[in-house]
């Protein structure tokens, strides 16, 4: 444990640095699997409530502290004592060993002390500390006070769902097997699972891909239940002219394909991330032709046939997935937000003029900032006259039009925030 504490402190030391979480965890070189499942849940666990523990060490240190490594350790050992099970003692003693071993043997004590102080005051601190919005939901302030602005008396639920913890969702490759036919594998197996929407599963306990049945066979992947609604609302069918215009890692690639027989093109500006749509493709069995070039420039790649659908699904804040990248939530900062809007529209004008008269481009962000999502499709239709957004359910009850708010732990539909809409070429 006290090696997994001083690994994941170094870690979200790294993030607030500005490295993205996967980045960070990428460099904990940990040969046993125990160990880096440790690690990933105490970096993920203190990335995702790190305004709470800002604000107890605040409460309890007598003064701001100047070690940034005794912080992000003690950030570490807090977030084991308010939110797990693990042992009290065996966090406190690990923190202090810890201490010792990142060179800090004069902060034995301070460490000790907090952390006790904080076991023997549990209750009155986290009720002092919640006080305080930042601290309460553990989101910058600029990003609660957005919420409340946009979504009134349901920002709470919208912000507490932010923080808690996804599930695994799979979505069955039909083209290979039944959902039923594997869920009754999962089953034979011990391996509790639930269906979910027209091709998803959802495992009751998460645990490593490989150590499910038919990954490597290209049975299924994950993908969020939120997320594998995208691709039904193109509704495509076999002999469609098809492009994913920001396709990697594939996820909504490889779903078009299972869907239909189609000419599909699979484009993406990251030729890396481009080679993981093609890794995918392999897996499951499934073809699509991969360009690694900017949606936006679509004179050095397009080969001027209109395309009967479109998925756009544009870079954007990601402020909808912050439960499942909780680093997220550090690293944007509010003036992000114009810059992804602008490109969201040069992206939006770019393929709109590659689309086939009465064919269909699908809006999709996984954003819950209305300046991203509403804003954007009513600014494209009022500048685009060929345009007009069809009405769009979503099947799911608490679903706002198109917007899809993160979903509470145990929620019949658990999904993270994404806005879909569908725009049709008169």
């Amino acid at each position: 444990m006290e090696h997994a504490q001083r690994s994941a402190a170094k870690i979200v030391r790294r993030v607030l640095a500005g490295a993205a979480l996967p980045d960070a965890l990428a460099d904990a070189h940990e040969a046993d699997r125990g160990a880096r499942a440790l690690i990933r849940e105490l970096s993920y666990g203190t990335l995702r409530f790190l305004g709470e523990l800002r604000g107890l060490v605040r409460l309890l240190a007598d003064r701001p502290l100047s070690d940034a490594s005794v912080e992000a350790l003690l950030w570490v050992a807090l977030y084991q004592l308010a939110h797990t099970t693990a042992p009290a003692h065996a966090v406190v003693d690990c923190a202090v060993r810890a201490t010792v071993r990142i060179r800090r043997p004069s902060a034995r004590g301070l460490v000790n002390a907090i952390l006790r102080e904080f076991l023997r005051r549990r209750e009155a601190l986290t009720a002092t500390v919640a006080r305080e919005p930042g601290a309460r939901f553990s989101y910058p302030e600029w990003w609660i006070a957005r919420i409340e602005a946009q979504y009134g008396a349901r920002s709470v639920a919208i912000l507490d769902a932010g923080n808690a913890r996804p599930p695994l969702a799979l979505r069955v490759n039909a083209r290979l097997i039944e959902r039923d036919e594997y869920l009754a594998g999962l089953a034979a197996l011990g391996i509790a699972a639930t269906p979910i929407d027209s091709a998803g599963v959802v495992i009751e306990r998460p645990r490593p891909v490989d150590e499910l049945p038919g990954f490597a066979e290209g049975h299924f992947s994950v993908q969020d239940a939120g997320a594998q609604l995208a691709a039904p609302l193109l509704d495509v069918r076999d002999g469609m002219r098809v492009l994913d215009a920001c396709a990697a890692p594939g996820g909504k690639t490889t779903h078009l394909a299972e869907l239909a027989a189609l000419d599909l093109t699979a484009l993406d500006v990251d030729g890396k991330r481009l080679e993981r749509v093609g890794e995918n493709l392999a897996r499951l069995k499934l073809q699509a032709r991969l360009v690694a070039d900017d949606a936006g420039e679509p004179g050095r790649w397009w080969d001027g046939k209109p395309y009967d659908r479109i998925l756009a699904d544009v870079p954007c804040s990601a402020s909808g997935v912050v439960r499942r990248h909780p680093d997220i939530k550090w690293l944007r900062r509010e003036s992000d937000l114009a810059g992804f809007v602008a490109q969201q529209r040069r992206l939006l004008d770019a393929l709109w003029a590659m689309l086939a008269s009465g064919g269909v481009l699908l809006y999709a962000t996984c954003s819950v900032f209305r300046v991203e999502n509403e804003d954007q499709i009513e600014a494209f239709v009022a500048r685009h006259d060929d345009a007009v957004a069809l009405q769009l359910r979503l099947p799911v009850a608490d679903a706002l039009g198109g917007q899809l708010l993160p979903a509470a732990g145990g929620a019949e539909h658990n999904h993270d925030g994404f806005f879909y809409a569908r725009l049709k070429k008169k």
